[in-house]
């Protein structure tokens, strides 16, 4: 049956407490899996949701590789294996160059990045010892092509992107797949609803978002997170035996250039 094709499955999702990483969770239990959330700042408002789902949940700040390490061989030891990482944690960084300081650089490097890293690093251990398993990390249609408005915040999802290749490369003998999701604009996660509760004008900001993706504007809205993880299931999945190394970019065209005049 579908609903448990991913029965026996153990699997991490950072990032966890809201938007994509919840509904991916979410999904992915509703689909069988035994699921263990890591996230910075855990939720009151998920506890009965992932108690009925058997959804463990833990503090993880992925910028620390003692606390990636710990999430992650705790799930293996729980489960008796892994077999599912998604590296979804992330933060947002709307600045110039001119006005970005180190302490800047290095948070949204070492939580876009450095956590993805770190996080397979301790997966890849686990699964090479189970015979295989599958990473996906949560990039952005910002790792697809340059966006003037937030160059470090770009950089880092386009060295994941890169890392997400090299690792598919590094790993396939193991039959660890590696891949990653490319999103935006995303409605209600933690980063959007940030973005808009800082706006002068949070409807018209919306509104520009939605009008920035082709697809987005077609539809008159944003991007759900559940759609995003219904990717996810996708490529962890025995659907996707075959499919590594690869980008999916769910952002309703945004990253295929210029769109028509209207």
């Amino acid at each position: 049956m579908i609903e448990l094709m991913l029965k026996n499955r153990v699997a991490v999702v950072t990032g966890g407490a809201n938007g994509i990483g919840r509904a991916t969770a979410v999904l992915l239990a509703r689909h069988g899996a035994r699921v263990f959330v890591g996230d910075f700042k855990l939720l009151p408002e998920n506890a009965e949701t992932f108690r009925q789902l058997g959804i463990h949940e833990q503090k993880c700040d992925v910028r620390k590789e003692s606390d990636l390490q710990q999430l992650i061989d705790g799930a293996a030891q729980a489960g008796g294996r892994l077999d599912i990482l998604v590296n979804n944690a992330g933060i947002g960084m709307v600045k110039q160059i001119t006005e970005v300081t180190e302490a800047d650089w290095d948070a949204c490097i070492d939580t876009n990045l450095k956590g993805a890293f770190f996080g397979a690093k301790h997966a890849v251990r686990h699964m090479q010892r189970g015979g295989g398993g599958a990473i996906v990390n949560t990039a952005s249609n910002a790792g697809l092509l340059p966006r003037a408005h937030d160059p470090v915040y770009s950089i880092s999802k386009m060295a994941l992107v890169g890392l997400t290749k090299s690792l598919a490369l590094c790993h396939a003998r193991d039959r660890i797949r590696v891949n990653c999701v490319c999103p935006g604009p995303v409605g209600d996660t933690g980063m959007m609803n940030a973005d808009l509760a800082k706006a002068a004008d949070p409807e018209a900001t919306k509104n520009s978002f939605i009008a920035a993706s082709p697809l987005a504007k077609a539809f008159r809205r944003m991007i759900t997170p559940e759609e995003v993880a219904e990717s996810i299931l996708y490529l962890v999945s025995d659907a996707a035996a075959m499919v590594t190394g690869t980008s999916i970019a769910i952002d309703g065209g945004k990253s295929l250039g210029v769109p028509p005049a209207e």
